[in-house]
């Protein structure tokens, strides 16, 4: 039995994969299975129905599925935006659909829109992934904008998932670079994971850390191949992807797969950059990038000693939560500012609960680092992967300026109630420390400067 067979056993709302070569003609015998009885509705736009489309029909009229209506297919330009129109758009086309299922034909947005479409009306929903661009083909949650603000929307991940690798494989460069992006972020999140578990804040799962970690090096092993398209590569790729979405399915949180990397998209998407470019700005570039921020932070913590540090001087500098709130007010942009508080408060320790994780975290320290330091990579190692697989992995590259990403540093820690790296730079009162010496002429970022010194 596959891993992704196997890994079907723990999803919450994924009962079936067909996963491999050719087989977009099981498309129907697919939907049959999962919705005796019901109609379809085929959504995708006009990059994607053109790659999978006639090919999704023929299999599902083959195997006697009635059309509910024509396919809706939406415009191939400008490329199709997470937004939450796009979600009414499909949400009202289904409203009016007795005994209807969407069978979305989409790399990440349009399996997103469908996503939360069918969540909304209490559907199920079929995917027919056309490129490994994302590991959200099988989470639970859709990532959509409201008013250019982007977070993630509590739906249902799909009933079933078509993954045809002949498909993927000929997806463009730009979409398996993003998926890469996303990826290798894997890396420092376990890290964060193993932060937390040894702090006793969130403990590891081992069998879903298994899903995500197990093979996740051999998925980001040939970055070069998935840049060509190489199946082989793409394989990896679209696995890794995969079972991490159906751990978070199984852990009920994206804590297997995000970490402070995914932070610092998660930033710059409220902040709503890129979402104006064309194409827009991916996630997983965002991620990319991230990545080697988190990483960098990772090295520098990794170097602290913690016996030297004061602890009771930290607890007694430490902010309240009135301070907390003042700084995020003044940091983030009006629309954001309550959820981050409320993300920031719901983490927030102090006084003797504060020294008590102090005092975990000295006595732990040597295993922390024992266990930390084989899950990591170099910044500068994971830079050379994502300029391999053509992701960035530089800020000027996603349009970023230095100042900007310098102080997205701080507005990560603010935007989610995860512990990782961020929360122990803060938590000890080291992070401006460690800030002034990874952008100082000998820091990681103060000899990385310009993006070309991580093109290798």
């Amino acid at each position: 039995m596959s891993l992704i067979a196997t890994a079907l056993e723990s999803a919450d709302e994924t009962r079936a994969i067909e996963f491999g070569e050719d087989v977009l003609g099981r498309t129907g015998t697919l939907f049959r299975s999962l919705f005796p009885g019901k109609k379809v509705l085929v959504v995708a736009d006009g990059n994607t129905f053109a790659v999978a489309g006639e090919q999704v029909v023929a299999s599902l009229l083959e195997a006697g599925v009635e059309f509910a209506a024509e396919p809706h297919i939406f415009p191939g330009t400008p490329t199709l935006y997470a937004d939450y129109d796009n979600t009414t758009t499909i949400r009202n086309l289904l409203a009016g659909l007795d005994d209807t299922v969407a069978c979305s034909i989409a790399a990440g947005t349009l399996n997103d829109l469908t996503k939360l479409a069918s969540g909304e009306l209490g559907r199920e929903y079929l995917n027919v992934c056309t490129a490994a661009s994302v590991d959200g083909f099988a989470a639970y949650g859709a990532s959509i904008s409201v008013d250019g603000f982007k977070i993630t929307r509590n739906c249902p991940a799909p009933a079933g998932l078509v993954a045809d690798l002949e498909v993927m494989a000929g997806a463009p460069q730009r979409l398996s670079s993003t998926g890469y992006g996303d990826l290798i972020e894997k890396i420092p999140a376990g890290a964060d994971w193993i932060l937390a578990d040894e702090l006793g804040v969130e403990a590891i799962d081992d069998y879903v850390w298994g899903l995500v970690q197990g093979r996740l090096r051999n998925a980001l092993g040939d970055p070069a191949g998935v840049a060509a398209g190489d199946k082989g590569a793409i394989a990896g790729l679209a696995e890794g992807n995969v079972l991490s979405g159906l751990a978070m399915q199984a852990m009920k949180s994206s804590r297997p797969a995000s970490g402070a990397g995914h932070q610092f998209s998660h930033t710059w998407e409220m902040e709503g950059h890129g979402l104006d470019w064309e194409p827009p700005l991916s996630h997983g570039y965002k991620v990319a990038v991230g990545t080697v921020a988190s990483l960098a932070l990772w090295e520098e913590a990794l170097r602290l000693d913690i016996d030297a540090l004061d602890l009771d001087a930290i607890v007694a500098a430490a902010p309240g939560r009135d301070a907390i709130e003042a700084r995020i007010r003044a940091s983030l942009p009006a629309r954001i500012q309550d959820e981050a508080i409320a993300a920031s408060l719901a983490k927030h320790v102090e006084g003797e609960e504060l020294l008590a994780r102090l005092e975990r975290l000295r006595e732990r320290w040597s295993v922390i680092k024992e266990r930390v330091s084989p899950q990591l990579v170099s910044p500068q190692e994971a830079a050379s992967m994502l300029h391999a697989a053509g992701a960035p992995n530089h800020p000027e590259l996603i349009g970023i300026d230095w100042d900007r990403f310098r102080a997205t540093h701080h507005k990560a820690y603010m935007i989610r109630s995860r512990y990782t790296v961020l929360e122990l730079l803060n938590e000890t009162g080291m992070f401006d420390t460690v800030l002034e010496r990874l952008f100082s002429p000998e820091g990681f970022w103060g000899r990385h400067r310009a993006a070309d010194t991580l093109a290798h």
